[in-house]
């Protein structure tokens, strides 16, 4: 007769950890091709608790080494008091219990709390993670939730449409030493508003449906631009974090031995204490170079494999590559090609950065970099600019943008030749690069065009050391027209729409004789000329049309 087991499969679906934006773990899914296996767990401990061992076998067939999430629902734990068939399933599988996460779900109501905490202490015991799954949608009492102390909180999507409520979890989960996971994400809106209140895992069908194998590759949408680094400082580690391998710093030999053995593509293991910081690194050809020797086994097998190991290199997860290089420098030649183990802010292991990927990437942004360059005055493009508004634009932040260019500039051609006016272009830039202070950037866009993003402050000193400064090119005089827009939080919602709100205020610049310097402020009708042949005082208004109506 057939067993329900024939007709049973397993899905996986990866948790996405949102800092690194790589995959954290799997939970393990039961699909039944016919009936309804899951509400007859609900009412069986013992089928509920046969589930998650063949959900733990299911991942040991597929080979996997990410971390698993294995679901069992609260009475079934209160009810059996444990799980330890659970345990032993581990055991067999080569993997250790803190590598498994016990999803424990709803319902919470009539079950007996006493008994559901003892099971938790005894799983907690044997080494297993505990998460309360379908918090916010569930049945799961504050007190209660406080109580199990989880290492994870799983908070049902829905609770994204109040992103004061996910925040305040995420404050509740901070006293508690856990992490916040969102659940069945589908949009982009909801990643973002995940982000923002603070989840730092999440896990849903716009990363990867739930599939029969392992997933290798995710989606993962782009970060908002105050959320990601500032290019001049090198990419972020984020691009290049791979999951690590990770086993319990009392680890034997044998046991590493057997893990770099079983998996080719591992070219290092970390050794973590329970919390998950890393206390010794393991390198690959080291490890196995010592354990090849002539009495490498006799004298190593059975001993702890941190004697074999290294201290650990870490960085911070909001590093940049350049400063991972800075850490492997420190430790001479020896060990360029070990892993950098990448940790939270409470030390925590998310993953490791290998050198050779990040000297690829450095080289390859370095040529980006100077392609980028204008080839006369070796200043940035509008790219690097415009990046950089949009960065102050999301952090709130009031900027002033500018347009600075030549008068007459093909006149200067015509006249004085372009060796002269590729000279004074020069000067300019020169110019524009020493005035620049604090925050100010530079950009030169392309002829005699360039961009100047300044904080306000900042701004009358550098008009003053241009537009004062003689310029000359062949002998013929040379005035500079300044174009400036100050851009007020919310004022602008992009750099597109801040640039539309300069182009008229360059056209009034250039239409002034001699020096000039014409300002005015996104959303609002009118301009200032401050500079200028004919210029009344300064505050004089003139009339302007908005971007867009003529």
């Amino acid at each position: 007769m057939p067993s329900w087991t024939d007709t049973l499969r397993f899905a996986f679906q990866p948790v996405i950890n949102l800092s690194t934006g790589g995959v954290a773990g799997l939970e393990i899914l039961a699909r039944p091709e016919t009936g309804d296996i899951l509400a007859e767990a609900r009412r069986d401990p013992e089928l509920d608790g046969r589930l998650a061992v063949l959900a733990v076998r299911a991942a040991t067939r597929k080979e996997t080494l990410l971390p698993l999430h294995v679901n069992v629902f609260a009475g079934t734990l209160a009810d059996l008091g444990g799980l330890t068939p659970l345990h032993e399933a581990v055991r067999q599988a080569g993997r250790l219990p803190w590598e498994v996460t016990v999803d424990v779900g709803p319902p919470f109501t009539h079950v007996p709390q006493r008994a559901l905490l003892e099971a938790v202490n005894t799983l907690r015991a044997q080494g297993f993670r505990i998460s309360a799954d379908g918090v916010g949608d569930g049945d799961v009492p504050l007190r209660l939730l406080a109580d199990m102390a989880p290492d994870l909180v799983k908070l049902d999507a829905s609770l994204l449409a109040r992103p004061s409520a996910v925040r305040a979890m995420r404050t509740l989960c901070d006293g508690l030493g856990a992490l916040l996971c969102v659940e069945a994400v589908e949009t982009e809106v909801q990643y973002g508003t995940a982000l923002s209140a603070g989840a730092q895992l999440a896990q849903g069908a716009l990363f990867a449906p739930p599939s029969r194998l392992p997933a290798v590759d995710v989606y993962v949408p782009p970060r908002s631009p105050d959320a990601l680094p500032d290019p001049r400082s090198g990419p972020s580690i984020r691009e290049f974090v791979r999951p690590a391998a990770l086993l319990p710093v009392t680890a034997s030999a044998i046991q590493v031995r057997t893990l770099l053995t079983g998996s080719p593509e591992v070219s290092g293991v970390l050794l973590v204490d329970r919390a998950g910081v890393p206390v010794r690194s393991v390198h690959r050809s080291r490890f196995l170079l010592s354990m090849s020797g002539r009495y490498g086994h006799a004298l190593y097998a059975d001993r702890p494999a941190a004697k074999l190991g290294d201290p650990p290199r870490t960085v911070g997860i909001d590093a940049t590559a350049w400063e991972v290089l800075d850490v492997v420098a420190v430790g001479g030649q020896g060990r360029t090609s070990d892993d950098v183990a990448v940790v939270d802010h409470h030390g925590r292991c998310v993953g490791v950065v290998r050198f050779a990927d990040l000297v690829r990437a450095l080289a390859e942004s370095r040529v980006e970099e100077a392609a980028g360059l204008n080839p006369l005055t070796r200043l940035p493009g509008s790219d690097a600019i415009t990046w950089e508004v949009d960065r102050r634009i999301a952090d709130g932040r009031t900027f002033a943008l500018s347009w600075l260019d030549v008068d007459h500039f093909k006149q200067v051609n015509d006249g004085a030749g372009f060796a002269a006016g590729d000279e004074l272009i020069r000067s300019v830039g020169r110019a524009l690069q020493g005035a620049a202070s604090g925050s100010t950037q530079v950009g030169h866009i392309g002829g005699d065009d360039f961009l100047v993003l300044a904080d306000p402050e900042g701004l009358d000193p550098l008009a003053a050391s241009l537009l004062d400064a003689p310029w000359s090119a062949g002998g013929r005089l040379v005035t500079l027209s300044l174009a400036t827009v100050m851009c007020t939080a919310g004022s602008v919602a992009d750099h597109r729409q801040a640039a539309a709100w300069l182009a008229p205020l360059k056209k009034t610049a250039k239409a002034l004789h001699g020096a000039s310097w014409v300002l005015g402020r996104a959303g609002l009708p009118g301009h200032e000329v401050l500079r200028g042949e004919g210029a009344t005082p300064a505050g004089t208004q003139w009339a302007a049309a908005e971007p867009g109506t003529g």
